[in-house]
């Protein structure tokens, strides 16, 4: 594990997947390599890693070294992995595990635009190309940017803080845009638990890097991906992510309704391709929270793969 990266839900994540000698495992989200350095340490396995993130690609590689070829690195995104793992030789996976959302390194480097606590420029870019989150705040209109906010951040105020973006613009720093918005919602908002700005930190963090898009199509490259008995493991923060989880493992475990006699090329029933291992949802432990507050939020589903 990368000091100062603590993995969520690890000894949980570990227990869904049963690594075991002579398999392969696909770390979706490298990032500090803390779910990878696991694995490879609890069975004599092969890891991918994979993360849109260079920076993360990089500080993986003293892993790849310390592993001796039982470790591969991809730069690139997790809907990717098909042609990821391709590329190292693979066509297919014993275990696919998904910690969504952003990650500690990038939180804690304020020239990543990610933390509204530490000032730094509004990027906010995992991948680091493309448009910045300063390109959106300061050229969407006030209907689009009030759509993002309530729909990826769930503010309930978007009209409100759409329009004093607008009006502050243009805004190029994270410390500039938190106060905008604390200053829109007004002294009510600041007394409550989070800071008033969290909301639009994480709409404007989604809208950027097309979050739950990239979930939708990582969680069917991964049903492609994964053999029989296959385990996909996923670690979600927020009820956007874990809803479109939930939804996918919901409607994979269950069969699909067989057509009628005016539509008979839908009377092929389609087979389930998932078996949802537990009902539900499983959240860190009191001790967890305390020795990692990040993890407060973090939620594990899992799914095992069928042979359809």
């Amino acid at each position: 594990m990368v000091e100062g990266h603590v993995p969520v839900l690890l000894a949980e994540v570990l227990a869904a997947l049963t690594p075991r000698a002579g398999a392969n495992y696909i770390d979706c989200t490298f990032g500090g390599g803390g779910y990878a350095r696991a694995l490879l340490e609890a069975a004599d396995c092969r890891v991918f890693g994979i993360d849109r993130d260079p920076d993360a690609i990089a500080r993986g590689r003293s892993l790849c070294t310390h592993y001796k070829g039982r470790l591969s690195l991809s730069e690139g995104r997790f809907s990717e992995m098909e042609r990821l793992i391709a590329q190292q030789g693979e066509t297919g996976s014993d275990g696919v595990v998904l910690d969504l959302g952003v990650s500690s390194f990038q939180l804690d480097q304020a020239e990543r635009g990610f933390s509204l606590r530490a000032d730094g420029p509004l990027d906010m870019r995992m991948g680091k190309s493309g448009p910045t989150a300063a390109d959106v705040v300061n050229s969407a209109d006030e209907k689009d940017l009030a759509r993002i906010l309530s729909s990826l951040g769930e503010e309930r105020q978007s009209r409100r803080v759409a329009r004093a973006i607008i009006a502050a613009r243009p805004i190029t720093r994270t410390a500039e845009l938190a106060d905008v918005v604390a200053r829109a919602l007004g002294p009510a908002a600041l007394r409550q638990p989070i800071h008033p700005a969290t909301r639009t930190f994480q709409a404007l963090r989604i809208h950027v890097n097309d979050e739950l898009g990239e979930l939708e199509r990582g969680l069917e490259a991964a049903e492609r991906v994964l053999r029989p008995f296959g385990r996909l493991a996923v670690v979600s923060f927020h009820s956007l992510e874990d809803r479109i989880v939930k939804r996918f493992l919901t409607e994979r475990s269950a069969r699909a309704p067989g057509g009628s006699r005016h539509a008979p090329e839908l009377c092929r029933e389609r087979r389930a391709t998932f078996r949802v291992l537990e009902a539900r949802v499983r959240r860190p432990g009191a001790s967890e929270i305390e020795l990692n507050p990040r993890a407060r939020s973090a939620r594990l589903r899992v799914g095992e793969r069928l042979a359809a």
